[in-house]
C-alpha cells in the first residue's frame, strides 16, 4: 500500500486539513528522510518525517500508513513523535515569552507596551540561540 505524503500528515493530525498539508509540501515545510518533497510523494514505514513550523522543526517516524483521517487515539498507531526535547522546550520559551501579566479591564497594550513586549521576546530569542 502507498501512501501518499499530504494525505498520511492530515491523516495522523499534524495538519487540519489536506489542502494545510499539501501546501505545507510544496512550500518546504515538510521533508522525508532530510529531502523536500512534493504532496504526492509516497511514504513507506520507517520513514522520518520532518514538518517545520517556527519556531520548532516537529520529526516523526511513521509506523504505519493509513490515508483516511483518524481520531486522536489512533494517531499513535501510524506516527511517532521523536521531536527533540530541546526543541520542545523553545515552543515552551515562546508561549511563556508572548504572556504578559496584565490586570483585569486594561485592555489591549499600548503601541509603546507592543515595542517593549517585541523587544523582550527578541532577547530571549538571542538568549536560547
Amino acid at each position: 500500500m502507498n501512501t501518499r505524503i499530504d494525505k498520511w500528515l492530515w491523516a495522523v493530525r499534524i495538519f487540519k486539513t489536506r489542502t494545510d498539508a499539501s501546501e505545507a509540501c510544496r512550500k518546504g515545510h515538510v521533508l522525508v528522510n532530510n529531502v523536500q518533497v512534493k504532496p504526492s510523494r509516497d511514504i513507506k514505514t520507517g520513514d522520518v518525517v520532518t514538518v517545520k513550523r517556527p519556531p520548532v522543526n516537529h520529526v516523526y517516524n511513521v509506523v504505519g500508513l493509513v490515508e483516511n483521517r483518524q481520531p486522536a487515539k489512533n494517531v499513535p498507531l501510524y506516527a511517532e513523535n521523536v521531536t527533540p526535547q530541546e526543541e520542545l522546550d523553545m515552543l515552551k520559551i515562546q508561549k511563556s515569552a508572548l504572556f504578559v501579566q496584565r490586570d483585569r479591564g486594561t485592555g489591549r497594550p499600548t503601541k509603546k507596551e507592543r515595542r517593549e513586549l517585541v523587544e523582550h521576546v527578541e532577547l530571549l530569542r538571542m538568549n536560547a540561540d
